[in-house]
């Protein structure tokens, strides 16, 4: 009984890992990510900047979330150090994320806005690109250790409920 307990114990200690890991790996994902979030009208933007140095980041990323998302409403743009528009896009789903290129550093900025006259909340993070190879590597040791964690309680309670059947 005293073994079947530590093993229940190291099979806990994995998927305790896997979801730290997973914490960590949401952590390097979002690493240099600008958020924030507001409500837009027609009176009223929503302006997210982040500050991005062209030799460190050769391609940026936006994304904005729009909660009371209406079909023609919303549009977003993003201006480069200099001010000038380099994307602007009519937003058509509640949800939008694209890539831009970093030809210059300083200060990029997301700009939100809406030609309703009723408020709506949206959120938009701006940024780096994540590196794809980190998250791939980090997130299958999280998704490893949990699965292995996992399959190790179902093998174990297996064993066990074969075990007391076989002592009745």
């Amino acid at each position: 009984m005293q073994k079947t307990g530590l093993v229940i114990v190291i099979f806990g200690i994995l998927i305790v890992a896997g979801l730290a890991t997973s914490v960590v790996e949401n952590q390097v994902t979002l690493e240099g990510i600008v958020q924030g979030n507001g409500k837009v009208n027609s009176a009223q933007i929503v302006t997210i900047s982040v500050n991005l140095d062209k030799n460190e980041t050769p391609i940026g990323i936006f994304a904005v979330q729009i909660m009371e998302f209406k079909e023609n409403t919303f549009s977003a743009k993003m201006l480069d150090p200099s001010g000038i528009e380099i994307i602007s896009e009519k937003i058509n789903e509640d949800t939008i994320e694209h890539e831009f290129k970093v030809f210059d550093s300083g200060n990029y900025e997301l700009i939100i806005e809406s030609s309703d006259n009723k408020e709506s909340y949206v959120a938009g993070a701006i940024g780096p690109l994540p590196d794809a190879n980190k998250k791939l590597i980090i997130s299958s040791i999280s998704s490893s250790c949990i699965i292995i964690g996992m399959i190790g309680l179902v093998v174990l309670a297996i064993y066990e409920i074969r075990n007391k059947r076989k002592s009745i």
